[in-house]
């Protein structure tokens, strides 16, 4: 089970790609993420380090301070990008209708992912969104069964 479409290279919020199973619309899309931390303050080990001890330590062994030089100059870049907006954190959140009808607009989501990451082409996202069809169209056969309660319930005499 996966979608058949795939996220663009560059990536918008509210970007959509859709999947159908048993007569369920899924749509996966591009929600922004709203926590406003920055890359460095998500990601232990972001910057890269020296010492043995610390999170982001570039590892022993011939040529550490090139690596080193090498791994400074992409964190600061992937820094700069992210300041200047030209790639963000985002969530990928599936939505299921049936027949034109929105049964759950939050169906699955994951949260936390880069959008437009220096040097990426956003398949991720779609891998993502893959991972939580699953999980989106059990929330959609179990809305469409309470609907179906319900609205037997009303036709009862």
């Amino acid at each position: 089970m996966s979608f058949a479409e795939r996220f663009e290279a560059f990536a918008c919020e509210g970007d959509t790609i859709r999947y159908e199973a048993e007569g369920f619309i899924i749509t996966a899309r591009i929600v922004a993420d709203d926590c406003p931390d920055a890359p460095d303050q998500r990601q232990d080990g972001f910057w890269p380090s020296l010492y043995k001890d610390a999170p982001g330590f570039i590892g022993p062994g011939n040529g550490f301070r090139q690596r080193f030089a090498e791994a400074q100059a992409k964190a600061e870049a992937v820094m700069e990008a992210w300041r200047k907006g030209e790639w963000f954190y985002c969530g990928i959140v599936l939505s299921v209708a049936r027949d034109g009808v929105e049964l759950d607009r939050h169906a699955a989501s994951l949260w936390g992912l880069e959008c437009n990451f220096p040097g990426t082409d956003n398949s991720y996202l779609t891998v993502v969104a893959d991972e939580l069809l699953p999980e989106a169209l059990d929330a959609g056969r179990a809305a469409a069964s309470r609907l179906a309660a319900t609205v037997t319930g009303w036709a009862a005499p």
